[in-house]
């Protein structure tokens, strides 16, 4: 694919110096439609990023879309604070009737503010408010966001630096086979609750990714995540499931813990929940720890009410039947998978490891600089992808669940041409 130079001056001159994405995906972008992307130019790129996991069901989505288009249309309120609308009203009547209820989930609603972050913040304050407690206790390789409180049970530590201050309350322990399975799970986190002479503070809650994926696409065995769920129970501690960009479907089931089997104590959840890529984000909790004040925590634009529509909307389409978008999710994750042996098989030197479930998947490299060599070559073919994990070492694949077969064949097919062209 031939590729003029664009314009990027403004960008460069004008734009702080923080931007990142657009350095790796070096043209403008002007529309998109499904999982393709086009520039002002024309030149079209298959998109295995979807909005960093807040589009899967594809850019502009026609039916979200027409229904987004027809709310506008005649008027619709657009900023709501936290107003009753008829938009939140049918969002929360179809969440309830369409995930809430078949799943047994007895949560609460809340809308802190728009973006994932703010959801994670509100779990944070919520869970100290109910325990009295202020340790929160977080994982390795976690990611929970950008804010101050989100920060400080993320690790990466390049974040973490960016805070300018002591990120202070927060706990890491470690994830799922952090020590390649040579300790027993949870023997450390339990050992130092129970030793009064440990420094642990007693934690008011655990916050967890049933898969990391700015980590690096570590996934969580449903068989650890339930000997957290009953160490939490022992303990006196809440659970909340970080659920922002594995759920929605992401990993199969409408929220990424359902395979395990747990209820968590609260949900955080954002990216895709709009459909359509609007600003929207949920906290669910039991109703127990429902203690707020009103207007304990707010926020101007927790009322998007076009975001409510494209939820609504998104959720008929796709999760009126959700056993069928689950299998169809699974479905295509199997043929990434298969994709992934394959290009391993070719690569057995090169390779360390590949990893994933349902439509997000990592595959990880021996050389650390190579997951980004791959990702540029891989753009050059016409093909989005982003690098996860602490130093960027693994490339990871987040397509929409959208994406047809043969869609998913091409992007495989380029990325495999990536990896062979850059080893």
């Amino acid at each position: 694919m031939t590729i003029t130079q664009p314009d990027l001056s403004v960008f460069e001159t004008l734009e702080s110096e923080v931007r990142s994405y657009c350095r790796g995906w070096p043209t403008v972008f002007d529309r998109a439609r499904g999982s393709r992307m086009y520039d002002e130019d024309g030149h079209a790129y298959l998109d295995f990023f979807a909005g960093a996991g807040s589009l899967n069901y594809g850019h502009n989505n026609p039916v979200l879309k027409r229904a987004l288009l027809d709310y506008l249309e005649r008027d619709g309120v657009t900023h709501g604070l936290d107003m009753s609308t008829t938009a939140k009203r049918t969002f929360l009547q179809t969440f309830q009737d369409l995930v809430l209820r078949p799943r047994d989930l007895p949560y609460k609603v809340m809308f802190p503010g728009p973006t994932g972050t703010n959801a994670v913040e509100s779990a944070l304050k919520l869970a100290r408010k109910v325990k009295g407690r202020e340790a929160i206790v977080s994982f390795t390789n976690a990611f929970h966001g950008m804010s101050l409180g989100s920060l400080a049970v993320t690790g990466n530590a390049f974040k973490r630096a960016g805070a300018g201050i002591p990120l202070v309350h927060g706990t890491p322990m470690p994830f799922d086979n952090y020590f390649d399975g040579t300790v027993p799970d949870f023997l450390w986190f339990e050992r130092l609750l129970e030793d009064q002479g440990s420094g642990l503070n007693k934690p008011a809650a655990v916050i967890v990714e049933t898969v990391q994926g700015e980590g690096g696409i570590n996934v969580a065995r449903p068989e650890w995540l339930r000997a957290l769920k009953e160490l939490c129970e022992r303990q006196d501690m809440l659970l909340i499931v970080d659920d922002i960009q594995m759920g929605c479907g992401r990993t199969g089931a409408f929220f990424s813990f359902e395979e395990a089997g747990i209820t968590p104590d609260i949900v955080t959840v954002s990216k895709s929940i709009s459909g359509y890529g609007l600003p929207m984000s949920l906290c669910l909790f039991k109703p127990e720890l429902d203690v707020w004040e009103p207007g304990e925590h707010n926020g101007t634009f927790r009322g998007n009410n076009p975001a409510f529509v494209t939820a609504t909307a998104a959720l008929e389409t796709y999760w009126t039947d959700g056993s069928a978008m689950e299998k169809q999710t699974r479905a295509r994750g199997e043929q990434v998978e298969r994709a992934l042996v394959s290009i391993t098989e070719e690569n057995l030197a090169d390779v360390r490891e590949y990893r994933g479930r349902g439509l997000v998947w990592g595959l990880e490299f021996h050389d650390k600089s190579r997951a980004s060599r791959v990702a540029r070559r891989a753009f050059e073919l016409g093909l989005l992808i982003e690098t996860s994990g602490p130093e960027g070492e693994v490339v990871k694949l987040l397509p929409a669940l959208t994406i047809t077969r043969e869609e998913l064949d091409e992007g495989l097919s380029v990325l495999a041409r990536a990896v062979r062209e850059t080893a």
